[in-house]
């Protein structure tokens, strides 16, 4: 007996053949203490203190205020590192990718049997989702020095650990029968693959690679924290300089370009599946 039927005993029921049976408990109560617990603990730790942020939490609407109206003057600046950020999110996001669709295979485990490589492609794939994109970016300017190169290279990465553990994952969950008929008939297993697995995987691959195309737009943004190009380079600079209202415009102009790429990215979706 585990030690939450211990504290919370189920209760005994009679049939009407005359069996007794235990009703089986909800554990909710208990796992619900446990959190409790766990909050209780996380805001020690943290140093979380909700009378700060009650007495000090109005800062926040005070800069917030000053961005706004947005200089609309500052718009026409917006523009080129605007386009600089969409097409280093496009590049990066098609390079990450087009090159993790063959670590994707390996790791895959219906695919792949032996344990061994299966193993080290995983924690590969771990590994590189562990970095994250600023660190990537960073390093990425020692390589190649300021600019968009750094910044499409973060962005490859993170797309390559992104989408890499969502294929490989999709392509377990894939009908085998096609696949090993196709080996059964004299087939390899590269041209088992294309033809009995990856149409299968492609609609929902390909609405992967949107959806986190989407999100580097956004991510791309605070690239140029680390000289990594595109629209953070402004950002860091007008926020250094406490330019709120050119950062309102910056941020407006921002919105405005992920609400249509969201827009687009959903519609191609709906065509895929």
């Amino acid at each position: 007996m585990s030690i939450y039927e211990k504290l919370f005993p189920p209760r005994e029921l009679e049939l009407s053949s005359g069996e007794k049976i235990k009703e089986p408990r909800s554990r909710t109560l208990w796992i619900l203490l446990l959190l409790a617990a766990a909050m209780v603990v996380s805001a020690k730790v943290t140093g979380f203190d909700l009378a700060t942020i009650l007495e000090r939490g109005e800062q926040f609407f005070v800069i917030v205020g000053q961005m706004f109206p947005p200089k609309w003057s500052y718009r026409n600046r917006i523009l080129s590192p605007l386009l600089d950020t969409i097409k280093m999110s496009l590049l990066g996001s098609a390079i990450g990718s087009l090159l993790v669709v063959p670590f994707s295979v390996i790791a895959s485990s219906n695919i792949v049997k032996n344990r061994g490589i299966l193993f080290a492609v995983r924690l590969f794939l771990s590994i590189v989702r562990t970095l994250p994109t600023l660190v990537s970016a960073l390093i990425a300017t020692y390589m190649f020095g300021f600019g968009m190169l750094a910044g499409t290279f973060a962005i490859a990465v993170f797309t390559f650990a992104y989408v890499g553990k969502q294929l490989y994952e999709l392509i377990e969950t894939v009908d085998m029968g096609a696949y090993e008929a196709m080996e059964a008939m004299g087939a390899g297993k590269l041209r088992s693959f294309l033809t009995a697995i990856l149409p299968q995987v492609m609609p929902a691959y390909l609405s992967t690679c949107l959806f986190c195309f989407e999100g580097n737009v956004r991510y791309a943004s605070i690239l140029g924290y680390v000289g990594a190009g595109g629209l953070g380079v402004i950002l860091n600079e007008k926020i250094g300089w406490r330019e709120y209202s050119s950062v309102g415009m910056i941020l407006i102009a921002l919105f405005l370009t992920v609400v249509i790429i969201e827009a687009l990215s959903h519609y191609l979706r709906t065509k895929l599946t």
